[in-house]
């Protein structure tokens, strides 16, 4: 089974609810860009050679790119859904004819929703069933370096605009779907920094 890497941590936050509870934040053991899933991809039985391999998925970025600045979405059957949301200015537009995309949109959002079909369901609730958690203290030396060490807990993770990003609801005037995206309850922190205080 798959390894989910964990470090607790504890709540220091000064009149916080949850202060001096603990707290697991995921943990990454490696960056596997572009290249490494190539090889990785190769290495499992594939036909294709690593250069191969690289050029599709690079193809396949450029596209999905294409695809989604063309109001499209893209589904990717067993994985998910990449689509875009938009974010506008605080205040909006005092009147409809006033409305430039220019001076009232702020951002435009890559979202990620998991698939959720019955075969191949892959939302929040399901993915953690996959996984065994393991202490990050079992693996020192293991970890990089890629997480402050503050032991704040403080679970206060303000998202990003990857499609990795926990909560797109923050959205205001954007997709009505993004509030789905990133998996649900992720708490928005990206890749080590997930923890969630529910």
């Amino acid at each position: 089974m798959a390894k989910i890497i964990y470090l607790l941590k504890q709540n220091k936050v000064k009149d916080s609810k949850i202060n001096g509870k603990w707290f697991a934040h995921g943990k990454t053991i490696e960056v596997m860009n572009t290249r490494k899933m190539a090889n990785h991809i190769s290495e499992h039985g594939s036909i294709y050679t690593p250069d191969v391999v690289f050029g599709v998925l690079e193809k396949f970025r450029s596209c999905l790119l294409e695809m989604l600045l063309n109001s499209r979405r893209v589904k990717i059957d067993g994985l998910g859904t990449f689509f875009t949301t938009i974010e506008n200015e605080p205040g909006g537009a005092a009147k409809k004819e006033d409305f430039s995309p220019q001076k009232n949109l702020k951002a435009l959002h890559i979202r990620f929703m998991p698939d959720q079909e019955a075969e191949t369901n892959i939302s929040s609730r399901e993915f953690i069933k996959k996984a065994e958690f393991v202490n990050a203290e079992a693996f020192a030396g293991m970890l990089t370096e890629d997480e402050p060490s503050n032991g704040s807990g403080s679970g206060s993770g303000s998202g990003s605009s990857s499609s990795q990003s926990g909560n797109s609801g923050g959205n205001t005037g954007g997709n009505s779907g993004g509030g789905n995206s990133g998996g649900g309850n992720s708490g928005g922190g990206g890749d080590d920094d997930d923890v969630t205080y529910d």
